[in-house]
């Protein structure tokens, strides 16, 4: 298994990138609080939260508890390949509809992807219309997060 070549999104992260990137967790706070409470100009904050969002270090989105939504369901799958391009079908799971994300993994599963599924749109047909399109599936275990506790995903419906 070879990783795929790096973009130029490498950046150095310090620690006043780690203490932006900390306050943005309020995405409502403003640049200048940021910059106020870090005793940093305004302009440096937004200087230094572009390059984060230009070198895809950072990602700047509404998330939701999908248990707050009526009729939403989020799953977890555990996917076990029969092929050594790990990368390429991560990358494809990635691409399915209704996948939140998904993340290589050591352990009795290759991948670990979790996916939104709501009225209309469910386990059935994730499996029978999302999943067929990526070869070398072998096998998959679903997990249906019962009670999540700090869980907010990108709504990807």
């Amino acid at each position: 298994m070879t990783e795929p070549e790096k973009t130029e999104r490498t950046m150095k992260i310090d620690e006043t990138n780690l203490a932006i990137i900390q306050h943005l967790r309020d995405g409502r706070k403003s640049y200048k609080q940021i910059a106020d409470d870090l005793g940093l100009t305004e302009n440096t904050v937004r200087s230094r939260v572009k390059k984060l969002l230009e070198s895809d270090v950072l990602d700047i989105t509404g998330r939701v508890d999908p248990e707050a939504i009526s009729r939403h369901q989020l799953v977890i799958i555990g996917v076990k390949l029969g092929t050594e391009n790990m990368f390429e079908k991560a990358d494809a799971f990635s691409r399915l509809k209704g996948v939140v994300s998904v993340a290589i993994v050591t352990g009795r599963y290759d991948l670990l992807a979790t996916v939104l599924f709501r009225e209309g749109f469910d386990l059935q047909d994730f499996y029978t219309d999302e999943v067929v399109k990526v070869d070398g599936v072998q096998s998959m275990e679903t997990f249906v997060v019962y009670k999540g506790f700090n869980v907010k995903v990108p709504y990807v419906l």
